[in-house]
């Protein structure tokens, strides 16, 4: 597995290097958003850790520019706590966030837990897939399809919407759903649910202000309706 790493901190970089290849990862390196952008289209990354802050392009629109090309899972660092850079990167196509200063067991965590989730299933595995009306997930391939055409989504944002189809009709908290996808627990990152449900309503429901599947029962949470 290959993982970009791209801060301008050059003693960070250094030490997420040495400890992801010591668990046998292979590590490219950058220190600033445009390289992030060229050695992500270059291709061959599984994972890229991206820094908020950096010169020539930050990574808020790194992470835009790569998600024109690219649905490879990218974890955010920032050495900010506020919420709202959090749903801004969310904003801009980010899978996970971690808040500088973090422990390094903790990003190996996220980062194994969102390639375990990004690798596709053997192919000699039968297909697994869930549909309903224009929707489908291609569960085996993680692939995702309004209608006939194929639509981009992040890590999180299939595991959200797989999760919700596999369980039509039962209603998830916010909380519950932190959890569930993302592995936390604190209540300060709801909005987190919020910003990722009203993207999938964008890419996979006809009209996303009259969504028909993936529904609100307000005051409690989300679910899937078929």
């Amino acid at each position: 597995m290959k993982i970009l790493v791209v801060d301008d901190e050059a003693l960070l970089v250094k030490g997420i290097k040495f400890n992801l290849e010591n668990d046998g990862y292979t590590v490219v390196t950058g220190s600033d958003g445009e390289q992030a952008v060229e050695l992500a289209a270059a291709g061959g990354i599984d994972l890229i850790v991206l820094d908020l802050m950096m010169p020539k392009l930050d990574g808020l629109g790194a992470c835009r520019r790569i998600r024109e090309f690219s649905n490879v899972p990218i974890i955010m660092l920032t050495a900010k706590a506020d919420d709202m850079d959090k749903l801004m990167g969310f904003e801009h196509g980010a899978d996970d966030y971690l808040t500088k200063p973090f422990n390094i067991l903790e990003l190996k965590a996220r980062i194994r837990a969102l390639l375990r989730r990004a690798k596709p299933a053997e192919k000699e595995q039968p297909r697994d897939e869930l549909r309903c009306g224009h929707i489908r997930l291609d569960c085996t391939a993680r692939d995702a399809y309004r209608g006939s055409a194929r639509v981009e989504l992040t890590a999180k944002e299939f595991d959200l919407a797989e999760l919700l189809m596999r369980n039509p009709n039962r209603v998830y908290s916010r909380d519950a759903l932190l959890s569930a996808i993302w592995g936390y627990d604190s209540s300060s990152d709801i909005r987190t649910v919020d910003v990722h449900i009203r993207r999938l309503r964008e890419k996979l429901e006809q009209n996303p202000a009259e969504p028909e599947h993936i529904m609100t029962k307000w005051g409690v949470g989300y679910y899937f309706r078929y």
